[in-house]
C-alpha cells in the first residue's frame, strides 16, 4: 500500500523527570518513547495518515520497547531493523516550572550508524507521497546529510512531495555544519517547517519577508515559520498569511508541539487545504500538544481535533 507519508531518523528512550527543576535534584524518571522524526510520525499515525518510518534501534530491550510500541501505534516498521552492538539512544529530560526545558542527549554511538544512502530503499520512497526529513537526524554522525541528500534525490526523482524542519539541535552540531548539511538540502525541499528562532540561527536577525525570500531562492513551495506562542506565519502561491496562536487550556511542556504541527500541516496539505486551513489546523494541534507532559503523549487524534474544532461533539458520558 501506497504511503502518505514516511519519514528517516533516530528514536530515543526519554526519561521524563517525576519532579520539575535541576536535573541533579531530580530523583526519579519515567521512560517513555521520543525522537522528532518519529513524534512526527506518531502525529501523522493518529490523525489518520498511512505512516511509515525508516530507522535503527538497538537490539536490547529498549530497542524492543520502542518496536512495540511504534507498532502499536499502526505506523510500518518494515524499514526498521534492530542493531547487534550499538544501543538504543537515550536522552533525560529537565522540565522547568513553567513547562520549558533542556534535554540531555545520551545518543553516540547510534544505532542509526549503519544506514547508509546503499540501504535506502529506492521503492519505498517512490510508494509515498510525501518524504519529511529533520535536521535532528542529520547531526547525528557526519555522514547523515549523505544520506538524507540521497533520500531527496530519491523522493524527487519519483515526484514525492518533501518536506523538512530543520530542527537544529546545537548539542550535537555546530551551526557551520548546521548551514552547510541544509544548503545541499534544501533545493530539493517542497514545503519548509521552521522555528523562526531556527532560521535566525541560520541566517542572522531578519523580517519574516526576508526570511521567506531566502526560502524562495531555493525554489521551495510551501514557506512556513513557527513562532510559537505567536502563531505561525505562511507563504503559498504568492500568499502570505499571519496565522493567530490557539491558546493552551495550560503549558506543562514544550517539547513535542513542532513535531506535532508539523504533523497536523502534512495532514491539512494531503487533504488539499487552503493555507490558512492548514495553519489554524497546525497551531490548534501545537497547543494541545503543550497541555499534555511527554514528548507524544499529548499528540491527539482526529477525533480529538474535531471536537476541539466543533465539528465533532463529544460524549462524555
Amino acid at each position: 500500500m501506497r504511503k502518505d507519508v514516511i519519514t528517516i531518523g533516530d528514536a530515543m528512550i526519554t526519561f521524563n523527570p517525576a519532579t520539575t527543576g535541576p536535573m541533579r535534584f531530580v530523583q526519579s524518571f519515567e521512560r517513555k518513547v521520543g525522537g522528532a522524526e518519529l513524534n512526527f510520525a506518531l502525529g501523522c499515525a493518529r490523525l489518520g495518515l498511512q505512516t511509515g518510518w525508516i530507522s535503527r534501534l538497538g537490539a536490547d530491550e529498549f530497542g524492543r520497547f520502542i518496536i512495540n510500541f511504534v507498532r502499536g501505534e499502526g505506523i510500518d516498521i518494515s524499514e526498521v531493523e534492530l542493531v547487534e552492538g550499538c544501543p538504543t539512544s537515550l536522552n533525560f529530560k529537565e522540565i522547568r516550572e513553567d513547562g520549558t526545558g533542556t534535554t540531555h542527549y545520551y545518543r553516540y554511538n547510534s544505532p542509526t550508524q549503519v544506514l547508509t544512502e546503499d540501504t535506502l530503499n529506492e521503492d519505498y520512497i517512490k510508494n509515498s507521497k510525501v518524504l519529511h526529513v529533520t535536521g535532528v537526524f542529520a547531526a547525528i554522525d557526519k555522514k547523515n546529510p549523505g544520506i538524507l541528500l540521497e533520500a531527496v534525490k530519491l523522493a524527487k526523482k519519483h515526484g514525492v512531495t518533501v518536506s523538512f524542519d530543520p530542527n537544529l539541535r546545537l548539542k550535537l552540531w555546530t551551526i557551520e555544519e548546521a548551514k552547510a548539511a541544509f544548503h545541499s538540502i534544501l533545493p530539493y525541499v517542497d514545503i519548509i517547517l521552521s522555528g523562526v528562532e531556527e532560521a535566525e540561527l541560520l541566517y542572522g536577525e531578519k523580517s519574516i519577508d526576508e526570511y521567506i525570500d531566502i526560502f524562495k531562492g531555493y525554489g521551495i513551495r510551501d514557506i512556513i515559520l513557527k513562532r510559537g506562542a505567536e502563531g505561525s506565519v505562511g507563504y503559498r502561491n504568492g500568499e502570505l498569511i499571519y496565522a493567530d496562536p490557539v491558546k493552551p487550556k495550560v503549558v506543562v511542556d514544550t517539547v513535542g508541539a513542532g513535531d506535532g504541527f508539523n504533523a497536523g500541516y502534512i495532514y491539512s496539505y494531503l487533504n488539499g487545504s487552503a493555507l490558512d486551513e492548514s495553519l489554524a489546523f497546525a497551531n490548534l494541534i501545537g497547543s494541545m500538544v503543550v497541555s499534555v507532559q511527554g514528548d507524544n503523549e499529548g499528540l491527539p487524534y482526529l477525533d480529538d481535533v474535531m471536537v476541539r474544532l466543533g465539528k465533532k461533539e463529544e460524549v462524555e458520558r
